[in-house]
């Protein structure tokens, strides 16, 4: 089948970018968000982005008004009903993600692919809970979304060769490159990054070197663009955490569990970049190590 029409639900940074580049590749793109702000956000969102892009030369002003002119916000599930393809992109709950696909089985029509951004939930997981797990895929894009290549395109037992087939498609015609993976939590990238950020935090409290020595480690000594604790206050220290819980509920193993240093950090807000301190102190015109 071919995807023309395509819906994003949630407009946060993953979502954001999903629909910016659906809507930069051609295609027409509903977006929904929970209430009016959140899709003012969600906009604003994507204009601060197309906006960089023309800077940046990436894109011409042209492209910019036909990539807006591609997008639709709006806050009712109805109105994704129309969609060849449905990609979800809300928060990191099983339960909330099951009641999103449930409410779309009312209002889709029967071709109509499910996919979520999932990035450690198993997709059979969601895809059990509505009326079509043959049409149901993972497709787990990369922040930032509009300059990250990859796509992981999750197939479960369930799902069909031609949603798969149009998956790839689809993924190719965002300009990204999508590679297969099995369904299994973390899939490919976080199965084996997951380990390696929560290992660093593990040494950090063993006292091996200090969060500065061990990130100019890890970027002058294995060429990473930056080191693990940069990374993770980059991902969200929250985020890293919740990620590691699924993991280890998934696998029961212990280089999956959360260190306590971590749990300690996400208890006292201290979430990364975002929250302006994680690891480092983003308040000044370069980041800080803070004392531990």
């Amino acid at each position: 089948m071919r995807i023309e029409t395509v819906g994003v639900v949630g407009c946060g940074l993953m979502g954001s970018g999903i629909a910016e580049v659906a809507a930069r590749a051609g295609y027409d793109v509903v977006v929904r968000e929970i209430d009016a702000g959140a899709v003012a956000a969600g906009r604003a969102r994507i204009e601060r982005s197309l906006a960089r892009a023309v800077e940046k030369e990436k894109i011409s002003t042209e492209d910019r008004a036909a990539a807006l002119g591609r997008l639709r916000f709006t806050t009712e599930v109805a109105d994704l009903g129309d969609r060849d393809l449905v990609v979800e992109a809300i928060v990191e709950d099983l339960d909330a993600k099951a009641q999103l696909f449930q409410a779309l089985d009312e209002v889709c029509g029967e071709s109509t692919i499910y996919a979520t951004n999932t990035s450690s939930l198993t997709v059979t997981d969601m895809a059990a809970r509505t009326g079509r797990p043959q049409r149901f895929v993972g497709l787990h894009f990369f922040n930032p979304v509009p300059v990250m290549k990859l796509v992981e395109v999750v197939r479960t037992i369930a799902t069909a060769d031609e949603v798969v087939e149009a998956a790839f498609a689809f993924a190719r015609g965002l300009g990204k490159e999508p590679i297969a993976a099995r369904d299994a939590s973390g899939f490919v990238v976080n199965l084996l990054l997951v380990p390696y950020m929560l290992d660093a935090i593990r040494q950090l409290e063993r006292g091996v070197a200090s969060i500065e020595d061990m990130d100019t480690a890890m970027v002058l000594g294995c060429g990473h663009p930056m080191g693990p604790f940069t990374l993770c206050d980059f991902v969200g220290l929250d985020t890293t955490w919740r990620i590691a819980e699924i993991m280890f509920d998934e696998y029961r193993e212990p280089r999956y569990a959360p260190p306590p240093l971590l749990k300690r950090m996400v208890a006292l807000g201290r979430h990364g970049r975002k929250a302006g301190k994680g690891f480092y102190d983003y308040s000044g015109p370069e980041p800080v190590p803070l004392p531990l």
